[in-house]
């Protein structure tokens, strides 16, 4: 079931095939609009807040860490201000990198570096989305389709991810790559603040292989209605971390984009391609 916590939608209609009609029903149904992790993830997962510890079942579910050589490469050389100070550099670094308007409305907010990061630990460590940025988030409302006493998701909710997907699609993967390692000490130092030991490549490759591991849905998505939440009727997608029921969530071709940018993005950061998933569907 998802966590009534991430956010709340607005009311959503239900549309059986013969009429329209709205629903009674007030919708939650998973985080704001999350996915990809890298700076495709910076800008599309900027919806999440550090979540709750997991417990080891679930922790189980992600993909072990296997980063053993940095992660980038050699980035620009400039000289990075103090990490309180790196908000306008970060701006006009970003912007070099992609002008989509999904992508200029995220670089409004502050804290950018460390935004950055906690998305990504969220993602490789299976927090809970929130609603961090409703700057970006869709404007258009979640549809579910009634029919014959069964809940189905409406395919047309997954146009309002459209401008998520095409910010990640404009992305070029090796710029991605190279500021990754323009701002990397102000991004370790960002994550250390979180109280991890690790290198941040570790939480950067388990984030992005999380998000490649999760499966493209095929034929109807069955809604499980527990109260006032939906839930996903599959017991299998229940079980995926929160981001990747997240990036479900978001249709097909919308993952198709992201999950390709998140793989172009993981090659030119260095990551084998034998260490990344291939794509599945349920």
């Amino acid at each position: 079931m998802f966590d009534p916590s991430d956010v709340e939608l607005d009311q959503a209609d239900a549309t059986p095939r013969a009429q329209t009609r709205a629903s009674s029903r007030r919708l939650w149904i998973g985080g704001g609009a999350v996915v990809v992790a890298a700076f495709a993830g910076w800008f599309l997962f900027g919806y999440l807040t550090r979540g709750p510890a997991r417990t080891p079942a679930e922790a189980d579910q992600t993909p072990a860490a296997a980063a053993t050589s940095p992660l980038g490469g050699a980035g620009d050389r400039i000289d990075l201000p103090p990490l309180d100070e790196t908000d306008a550099i970060v701006a006009k670094l970003v912007h070099a990198l992609s002008s989509h308007p999904t992508v200029m409305a995220w670089l409004t907010t502050d804290g950018l570096i460390r935004n950055f990061v906690v998305v990504v630990e969220n993602i490789a460590y299976g927090g809970r989305p929130a609603v961090h940025l409703g700057v970006i988030r869709p404007a258009a409302r979640f549809r579910v389709i009634e029919r014959d006493g069964e809940f189905l998701l409406d395919p047309r909710s997954y146009e309002r991810y459209a401008p998520t997907a095409a910010a990640a699609d404009s992305i070029d993967p090796d710029a991605a790559a190279r500021l990754y390692s323009t701002l990397k000490p102000r991004i370790e130092e960002a994550y250390r603040e979180l109280g991890r030991n690790e290198s941040f490549d570790v939480a950067l490759e388990r984030a992005i292989v999380s998000l490649l591991q999760a499966p493209t849905l095929s034929g109807d998505v069955r809604l499980a209605p527990t109260g006032i939440v939906f839930g996903y009727e599959s017991a299998a997608i229940e079980r995926l971390t929160p981001a990747q029921k997240q990036l479900i969530r978001m249709g097909p071709r919308n993952m198709r984009l992201i999950q390709g940018t998140l793989h172009q993005i993981a090659l030119a950061l260095g990551i084998p391609p034998a260490r990344l998933p291939q794509a599945r569907t349920l």
